[in-house]
């Protein structure tokens, strides 16, 4: 798959880890979080461009890391993941066949997984990496428990998601048209009613959400900059 355009969200503040800089100019081992999600991205053969979804002001900023990495357009996100999404395909090409849709608080996603949702999204309309739930997962209602889930039938998604374009700017519409809210674009998809596969996913690409997230990001990142 060629000519895809990746949409890196990186609109979210740093409230949630106590730093007053927003979550994805954060650095990890000297490098921004976007840096390392938008280096992963352009890394990937099947990727020609990126578009940067950033907090109002660090518009610059974003663009002057990005200088490095490759071809990019940088615009500024919504009150939420959604609106964010939708300002990034405001100024996505018309003709861009796919759209992967990434996090960047998901600082190691790897080229190899970009790679992969591309590869994986013949004959569907979307592709989510996932990882097994290793926990059991108990549904409640107040402080009862209600039921155990199957957990064989449960999975945890990831980013980068693949798309064919088409199908996720209608997906995005509907669920504007309807109110509806998702926290991913898969979920936008699998309401509208599109087929979405999935494939492995990576558990070292974990989601930064926490001071304890953060620290383990430096710690890996530490890692990996060692070889």
């Amino acid at each position: 798959m060629e000519d895809a355009v990746a949409i890196v969200l990186a609109a979210g503040g740093g409230e949630r880890l106590g730093l007053p800089t927003p979550k994805a100019f954060v650095d990890l081992d000297g490098r921004p979080m976007l840096l390392h999600a938008a280096s992963a991205a352009l890394a990937c053969p099947g990727i020609e461009a990126l578009v940067a979804v950033v907090p109002s002001g660090w518009e610059r900023a974003a663009s002057d890391l990005l200088d490095v990495v490759g071809r990019h357009t940088v615009v500024v996100g919504g009150s939420t993941r959604q609106a964010s999404v939708r300002a990034a395909l405001d100024v996505v090409p018309p003709a861009a066949p796919v759209l992967v849709c990434h996090d960047a608080a998901r600082p190691f996603a790897s080229a190899a997984l970009f790679a992969a949702v591309l590869s994986a999204l013949d004959g569907v309309d979307g592709v989510v990496p996932v990882v097994p739930v290793a926990d059991t997962v108990k549904r409640i209602r107040g402080d009862l428990v209600d039921r155990t889930e199957d957990r064989a039938l449960l999975a945890l998604a990831q980013t980068p998601q693949a798309f064919d374009a088409l199908a996720l700017r209608d997906a995005h519409a509907r669920a504007e048209r309807d109110g509806v809210e998702v926290t991913d674009d898969a979920a936008a998809l699998e309401l509208a009613g599109y087929r979405v596969r999935t494939i492995p996913g990576d558990p070292g690409n974990f989601k930064i959400t926490s001071a304890e997230d953060l620290a383990r990001a430096e710690l890996v990142a530490t890692e990996l900059a060692r070889g």
